[in-house]
């Protein structure tokens, strides 16, 4: 499975090369293929034992500008704290697999595996704290785990989750990857699955590179966002494959602070909730480019989500040569994401461009406030099947009449614009 899923993301990438010219990124950085580290410091086998010892001593060990290599085989562990510099090297052939022990990843009140009023009791599998360079490399596999079953119990961590939903309250879960207040991070090539929750969550990063990755959970693992980019600046997400239970890619900004200066570059998304900007945006966010994107099968495909009680100004979003298919809501630009919600912390979107966007059917949403608060939308070669519906509440949508089909509300039917040919194409190629 794992070999289809990366050839599938291979033949999307050569399809953008191919087909797109270079966008102007919004990442201020100048960003290439990462390569691998010089220097190893240790390579490691498996043990057939935990290897969280010796995984996290060779960290620590290990100078700054070396990698870490794990050979091929099953390396089992507990949490693992990355260093600054340091790179871990998941060689071709082996998989790190989190162990399904909730004790072990508990900060101290023995809350984790548990269901409360809050979540956040576990520490994540792999973090970056206050680091600079370094990152995770290589062909091989790390697997959350989220599908076994937990601490010798009768549920698995996804389980958890599903019962949190039901019952109230928060599952207490731990992320795969955790970045905080860290600094030119890198990851290339390696498969991210199985997410207890998030897979990589980021706060206060500097400086981010996601370059080749396969991000895959199940469509119905509870929480499993993809990549959360979150009072972030200068991150790029680029020539990678993402599937998950939640959505594939999340930017926000809430009261940890604002993030900007993104480039969302040449990925293919299978199911999962959507390319997303929320719903947290009180702090702002801005200078976000997503060019070349496949949505294939994702339950909404370009979000921005928000509402009264935690939204802010969401400014300068390009949207372009984006493919849709099969999505319940291929736009759904929305500042009541939440009708329900109160406060005074009002979503206002402005400057978001959509060029070159073509799907098939489904509900195409673009909802404001109120009309004093109107979202600011442009559309440029925005095409959908007939059997699309706009639903546009206060929002100052500027289009030509022949560049958007179906026509927008009040506009008058006009000639079935000819589909997009390269988005055929690409749907074509994942379908072989």
């Amino acid at each position: 499975m794992t070999k289809l899923i990366r050839n599938l993301a291979l033949l999307f990438i050569l399809t953008s090369i191919v087909v797109f010219p270079g966008a102007k990124a919004q990442d201020r950085r100048t960003i290439t293929e990462p390569v691998a580290p010089h220097t190893v410091c240790e390579r490691l086998v498996p043990s057939g034992k935990q290897d969280t010892t010796t995984l996290q001593n060779a960290i620590d060990q290990c100078p700054s500008g070396a990698a870490v290599y794990l050979g091929r085989g099953e390396f089992r562990s507990g949490p693992l704290e990355m260093k600054s510099g340091v790179t871990l090297w998941v060689g071709r052939g082996a998989t790190l697999i989190a162990i399904p022990e909730p004790a072990a990843y508990d900060k101290g009140l023995g809350q984790c595996g548990r269901i409360a009023e809050k979540g956040g009791g576990c520490r994540p599998f792999i973090s970056f704290s206050k680091t600079s360079g370094g990152g995770i490399y290589g062909e091989g596999i790390i697997d959350g785990q989220g599908g076994a079953i937990i601490g010798g119990g009768a549920e698995t961590w996804w389980q958890l989750a599903r019962r949190a939903q039901a019952q109230g309250g928060n599952q207490n879960a731990p992320r795969l990857i955790q970045i905080n207040h860290a600094q030119d991070i890198t990851f290339s090539g390696v498969t991210l699955r199985n997410a207890p929750n998030f897979h990589v969550a980021m706060n206060r990063v500097q400086g981010a590179t996601f370059w080749g990755l396969i991000i895959d959970s199940p469509a119905d693992a509870r929480n499993t966002d993809g990549i959360d980019v979150a009072a972030s600046q200068d991150v790029t997400i680029t020539r990678s494959l993402i599937r998950t239970g939640d959505d594939n890619v999340a930017i926000k900004a809430g009261d940890n602070g604002s993030s900007s200066h993104i480039s969302i570059i040449d990925n293919y998304f299978g199911w999962g909730h959507g390319m997303s900007i929320g719903s947290e945006v009180n702090s702002g966010a801005r200078d976000i480019l997503v060019h070349n994107l496949t949505l294939d099968g994702t339950t909404s495909g370009l979000r921005i989500k928000s509402d009264v009680s935690r939204g802010g100004l969401v400014e300068s979003v390009t949207y372009e040569y984006v493919c849709l298919r099969g999505n319940r809501w291929p736009l759904a630009f929305d500042a009541k994401y939440d009708p329900r919600a109160q406060g005074t912390r009002i979503p206002v979107y402005r400057r978001i461009v959509l060029r070159h966007v073509h799907g098939d059917t489904g509900v195409l949403l673009i909802r404001g406030v109120d009309e004093e608060h109107a979202l600011d939308v442009t559309l440029e070669d925005v095409r959908f099947v007939d059997s699309a519906t706009w639903q546009v509440e206060h929002a100052n949508v500027t289009a030509k009449h022949s560049d958007v089909s179906p026509p927008l509300p009040g506009q008058a039917a006009k000639p079935l614009l000819r589909g997009s040919e390269v988005c055929s194409r690409a749907f074509r190629n994942s379908n072989r």
